[in-house]
């Protein structure tokens, strides 16, 4: 593979870091909030730079997005190496790491059905591409923690796989954090419980914080 330029790496290194400051506004405001301006000042450069790696804030945000979903992937990739995990506890660890991403303020919250990201997210190859991936890798532990007896066979694995989305962007974790009364790993294990296991008083163990 041939080496970058000194001016290639310099704008390959602007634009991670443009990426990386998108996802920390997309998980602070949202995207309607989100501005361009406020993009160019937490990256420390003029607005107008910005459209030389992107042509508009959807196109921005789906960058951010698709970016988000490779590390998922990698994490996927992590877990699957892993030997000796059950299908379910694959998901544990998925979630938990999505937790995580959003305890560290890089977890973007879910569109809304009549957002502009959307519909951008909606044409972007990329990101469907890897949403797929994603969603097919999850759809398979979802159908083996089922076979198993761990997750209700009954339910549909779309309503499953949807309900790991959501709690990846779940606001009970930073409104839990904002008391100030609970350990971070506390509240990760109790979301954990509550994903899999619900509300009810059952016999099942709560999980214990892993660092």
């Amino acid at each position: 593979m041939p080496k970058l330029s000194f001016k290639a790496q310099v704008l390959q290194a602007r634009e991670q870091a443009i990426l990386d400051a998108v996802v920390r506004l997309l998980a602070e405001k949202g995207f309607e909030l989100m501005t361009l301006d406020e993009v160019a000042a937490e990256v420390g450069i003029a607005k107008a730079s910005l459209y030389k790696h992107f042509d508009s804030k959807e196109s921005l945000a789906a960058a951010a997005m698709v970016q988000l979903l490779e590390v998922c992937l990698a994490e996927l990739d992590r877990l699957a190496s892993l030997p000796g995990l059950s299908a379910i506890e694959r998901l544990h660890g998925v979630v938990r790491w999505a937790l995580n991403t959003q305890l560290a303020g890089q977890m973007p919250t879910l569109p809304a059905q009549n957002s502009a990201l959307r519909g951008a997210l909606l044409a972007d190859t990329g990101y469907l591409s890897r949403l797929d991936d994603v969603s097919e890798r999850l759809g398979a532990w979802i159908v083996d923690a089922q076979a198993a007896g761990q997750i209700d066979a009954r339910l549909p694995i779309e309503l499953v796989l949807f309900t790991l989305f959501a709690r990846a962007c779940d606001p009970v974790l930073g409104v839990m954090r904002a008391t100030g009364r609970y350990p971070d790993q506390t509240l990760v294990d109790w979301l954990l419980h509550t994903c899999f296991h619900g509300l009810a008083a059952t016999a099942v163990a709560l999980p214990t914080a892993q660092p």
